[in-house]
């Protein structure tokens, strides 16, 4: 037994880290190929009046003289001190804005995730019960609505309605966090939360639907209803409790996606997260900001997927025999 989870904590971290480092290549790679540089992007149409001495000067100053490879594995070897290196525009290091960025984005998924299990188990649940019906058509409309309107219309959609009709824009302010200020910080985040969990809810909503109908099919929840198990306590505990390794796993999906995919929300709403952080370095050419960040991000996932799976053993006693 031991023999066999020591194997599997070796596979896992093999593939953890050659996942790691395979989006090292891959983003390493697409930002060189995108034109210009930190000198381009920071001096702009004042770059084409420089001296070939003051170039030269300048790709030494960011490192950009050395040969690719000797870029890449630079700055990988320094990811491994904590170096995650250093933002000019910012005038700070990577590692403090994603030390002060992440909890943001983290905040913000959770909340979504809240919101879009509100939104989508009851209403996957409702839908199940009678399949082809009323009830079911309504969830169905809302899962296309939330898989169908894009997040940045919905975005814009909000703000101006909430700005304009409502006078409630607590993003015009200067974002607080919840340590700063628990009340704004929550405010803040309402709308952005609501509409990525909305745009979640969708999958959600359509992994318990087929999941509940699967295991309402089953010879066990046949037998409970025949032995007179009262139904609300049938449908929770029964049905629900035995549909949630899929709604988990869609779930798990989502977070980690929420963790560097709100980076459109993040900028509408002007939530200073990950994302956000990324979208900048991209359009200043930082490469460090971008580089590091995005391995966060994809460290991150395979967190939560490692999450997800300790669940699976949580929730579903298969699994744990398995």
């Amino acid at each position: 037994m031991r023999a066999l989870l020591r194997n599997r904590v070796v596979r896992r971290a093999a593939g953890t880290a050659g996942t790691l480092f395979g989006v090292a290549v891959f983003v390493f790679v697409m930002l060189r190929a995108i034109p210009g540089n930190q000198i381009t992007a920071g001096l702009g149409t004042e770059a084409a009046a420089l001296t070939p001495a003051q170039q030269a000067a300048l790709e030494r100053y960011y490192g950009l003289d050395r040969p690719l490879v000797a870029q890449f594995f630079a700055w990988l070897g320094n990811m491994f001190t904590g170096n995650f290196g250093y933002s000019a525009r910012n005038q700070q290091s990577v590692l403090d804005l994603t030390l002060r960025s992440l909890p943001v984005t983290v905040e913000l998924a959770v909340l979504s995730i809240v919101l879009a299990l509100l939104i989508g188990v009851p209403l996957g649940m409702l839908a199940a019960s009678r399949a082809n019906s009323a009830r079911d058509a309504l969830g169905q409309v809302v899962s296309l609505a939330g898989l169908s309107i894009p997040a940045f219309l919905l975005a814009t959609t909000l703000l101006s309605v909430f700005a304009a009709s409502f006078g409630f824009n607590p993003n015009g302010q200067g974002f607080a966090t919840l340590a700063e200020d628990p009340l704004l910080n929550l405010r803040q985040m309402v709308l952005p939360a609501l509409v990525l969990g909305f745009g979640i809810a969708a999958p959600i909503l359509r992994t318990t639907r087929a999941a509940v109908l699967e295991v309402r099919s089953e010879d066990f929840v046949r037998t409970a209803r025949a032995k007179g198990v009262p139904e609300r306590r049938l449908q929770v505990r029964h049905v629900l409790g035995n549909a949630l390794v899929p709604i988990v796993t869609m779930t798990g999906l989502q977070f980690g996606y929420l963790l560097g995919g709100a980076v459109v929300v993040e900028q509408i709403f002007s939530v200073p997260g990950i994302g956000r952080q990324v979208l900048l370095g991209i359009q200043q050419k930082e490469y460090a900001v971008v580089q590091s960040t995005v391995l966060v991000i994809a460290l991150a996932f395979v967190l939560v997927n490692l999450l997800t799976d300790v669940l699976y053993r949580v929730i579903d006693p298969r699994v744990r025999a398995s």
